[in-house]
């Protein structure tokens, strides 16, 4: 696990010293600064933007736990996450702060096993959902905002053990460029 974020850090440096210069950036960098502090996973992300108004994101999620692990112990998790968003800023502000509506898919890949005596449950399994929040902007650069998402699991076996919607919430801090 730390080899592979210090490889997306590595990544995102790259990306960042060969960012070209411009009026409006067309990359941004995220890290969900609440998952560390609250559940001890990492989720990071990057958007690409369309236009000023809409972006397609693709986000990493390690460690992630299913309903930000409500009931649950996150040790017991052993799962990761691919989410791919579609972002529209519905109510852009100059500076490029405003509320952004996402509609998401994400693919959830590991096993949670709730002690050694129970058997693990594979929680592979496809989610399709909404996602809403608030960025503000700093100089059209530095970015910051809370979020929620609401989804439906699509995994039989995941949703015997678990609910079938499933929320999830963070606070990221970026950097546009």
């Amino acid at each position: 696990m730390k080899k592979t974020i210090l490889s997306l850090m590595l990544l995102a440096g790259t990306v960042l010293a060969n960012a070209q210069s411009g009026d409006f950036p067309q990359h941004e960098v995220k890290f969900n600064i609440l998952n560390v502090i609250a559940l001890g996973s990492v989720e990071i992300g990057y958007e690409y933007y369309l236009d000023e108004h809409q972006s397609i994101g693709l986000d990493l999620l390690i460690n992630d736990t299913y309903n930000m692990s409500i009931g649950r112990q996150v040790e017991d998790f052993n799962t990761n996450s691919f989410q791919l968003s579609y972002n529209y800023n519905i109510s852009r502000h100059d500076d490029g702060s405003g509320f952004i509506i996402s509609p998401l898919l994400k693919f959830r890949f590991g096993d949670y096993q709730k002690t050694d005596l129970t058997p693990k449950i594979d929680m592979d399994s496809f989610i399709i959902g909404l996602g809403a929040g608030y960025k503000w902007s700093f100089n059209n650069r530095f970015v910051m905002g809370p979020y929620a998402n609401i989804g439906r699991n699509f995994s039989k076996e995941v949703t015997e053990e678990f609910t079938k919607i499933e929320f999830s919430a963070g606070f990221n801090l970026g950097f546009k460029f």
